[in-house]
């Protein structure tokens, strides 16, 4: 096995003729160019592979319209895929790194109009679970004052004995608990849910 990957965006046929690469078609398909064995060296053209999921990685690190098509692949894999979500987050890393950039070149602006779709869908995402969030905290908050003006209800003000048992009971379901706190004493409820 060669020694030294050498993973470049383009390669010229120029490049690749001075170096005498050769393809070894039949075990690594396309774009994959050995030199000479005792340089122990490999050069992939990533512009040349073929659009299989076992690139895309690679594809990824390519320029143009071949990172843009990786990209695009790389959105449509299930969201469940691991590698799907630690890819994106390094793509909008790479993104913000080049936001950083006080002047990005050609190169850098096609990379930003690439990633742009991602950071777009992540934003949404992050909103949708900041509303996802927001919405239990707020259903928690209302168990919590239902189950307080039942215990006000039915014994007056909220001491610490009877401030201890809220916390336990918020684990149970509405169901479960408004059964519990209108048949049960202060006592057995301090005894069957205290900390």
């Amino acid at each position: 096995m060669p020694k030294l990957w050498i993973l470049s965006p383009t390669v010229s046929t120029t490049i690749l003729d001075g170096f005498k690469a050769s393809l070894d078609e039949e075990n690594f398909g396309t774009g994959v160019h050995f030199l000479g064995e005792h340089l122990k060296t490999v050069i992939i053209a990533i512009h040349q592979l073929p659009q299989t999921p076992e690139t895309l990685w690679l594809r990824l690190l390519g320029k143009g319209r071949v990172q843009q098509r990786a990209i695009e692949e790389l959105e449509k894999l299930p969201q469940n895929n691991p590698l799907r979500d630690k890819a994106i987050d390094l793509l909008l890393s790479l993104k913000t790194q080049i936001e950083i950039k006080q002047i990005p070149d050609e190169e850098d602006r096609e990379v930003l109009m690439n990633l742009s779709p991602i950071y777009l869908e992540r934003l949404a995402e992050a909103k949708q679970e900041g509303r996802n969030e927001g919405l239990q905290e707020g259903v928690k908050n209302e168990r919590r004052t239902v189950i307080e003006n039942f215990l006000r209800a039915r014994f007056g003000n909220l001491d610490d004995e009877l401030n201890s048992i809220i916390q336990p009971l918020l684990g149970l379901t509405a169901d479960e608990f408004t059964p519990l706190l209108i048949q049960l004493s202060r006592e057995e409820l301090i005894s069957r849910f205290r900390q």
